[in-house]
């Protein structure tokens, strides 16, 4: 078994996926199983316009990485966050000027000369990678489980992709404690009030102006860093910080909660999980996880594989390119 795209080189026909997210833009062009060329760039945080302008760029800027043109893309894939239907792109709270629908797929379309362009939910698109290039490969039901932003889910069912009417497999929106802390959506007690990057770090603000001890925002200072990532998670870890500690605890509780609940509901082969935290933790943090989903399972001598994301950082990108292909 293949451990994911290798990079090739060549000006024979690409195609695009991008993976959009509320702080980055990961981009890749690939031919075939190969990635040809990449991009990574910030976000924008001024508004859709502005995001829909980097999106075209990061496109050309893999291809320039790729030693080739905008003549040799065939079509681009997107994965964006919150609910997409027919290139529109909306109820993203996380992603600066999505909340309202928004025509990213048309747009980007115009700005690259009118390829095609297909659009999906960013999770929706990261499970597909897995399952066709990735760690879902010997299945034919999964459960993909990204922790980052925020939490999101995308669900295959006998081999296909599952969206329900459009809103299917939110696992960070199932309910892991009634009335418990408020999530980003604004209801309270969702799996990603507790293990979500942006509830994580209002946890930590919270519990030190409570007085709680932590290095979390000393770290961050010494980085320049402006948001609470993984790594400054991992570091402060390392030295002990009981908040950071209580942070993963939580968030690997949670988890646990909210993926044994949806087990119980679906019973997939697999739970196959990526995303920043996942990624930043490995095997660790996913066998913690599968340990805290155990004893909540209806049927548990028959537990589904519990994985990492094979594609790590890349499983949008290249999922996306899986989407534009069709």
């Amino acid at each position: 078994m293949t451990t994911g795209p290798q990079i090739a080189t060549g000006s024979d026909a690409l195609t695009a996926g991008v993976d959009l997210g509320g702080t980055k833009i990961q981009t890749v062009v690939m031919r075939s199983d190969a990635i040809a060329g990449q991009s990574r760039m910030a976000t924008p945080q001024t508004g859709a316009d502005d995001v829909a302008i980097a999106v075209s760029a990061s496109v050309r800027a893999a291809l320039t990485d790729a030693g080739s043109s905008i003549q040799a893309l065939t079509a681009v894939g997107i994965g964006a966050p919150g609910r997409t239907e027919a290139g529109v792109v909306s109820h993203a709270p996380h992603l600066p000027g999505f909340r309202e629908p928004f025509a990213l797929g048309r747009i980007v379309s115009e700005a690259l000369g009118g390829v095609r362009v297909a659009v999906d939910n960013d999770v929706a698109v990261a499970t597909l990678g897995e399952l066709r290039r990735g760690a879902g490969r010997p299945f034919r039901s999964m459960l993909g489980v990204f922790v980052g932003t925020g939490v999101g889910g995308g669900l295959v069912i006998d081999d296909r992709p599952w969206h329900g009417r459009g809103a299917a497999a939110e696992v960070g929106h199932i309910t892991v404690k009634p009335e418990g802390r408020r999530c980003g959506c604004g209801q309270r007690g969702h799996l990603e009030a507790y293990a979500g990057r942006v509830n994580m770090e209002a946890r930590a603000r919270r519990l030190a102006e409570r007085g709680h001890p932590t290095i979390l925002f000393e770290l961050m200072a010494k980085r320049g860093r402006d948001r609470l990532t993984s790594g400054t998670i991992a570091r402060a870890l390392e030295r002990g910080d009981a908040v950071a500690v209580s942070l993963i605890d939580d968030a690997v509780w949670a988890l646990g909660v909210g993926l044994a609940t949806a087990q119980n509901l679906l019973d997939v082969e697999a739970i196959v999980i990526g995303g920043g935290l996942s990624e930043r933790f490995g095997a660790a943090f996913t066998q913690r996880i599968a340990v805290e989903i155990a004893p909540r399972l209806f049927v548990p001598d028959h537990p589904p594989a519990v994985l990492g994301a094979e594609l790590g950082d890349l499983s949008g990108a290249v999922g996306a390119v899986v989407l534009a292909e069709g």
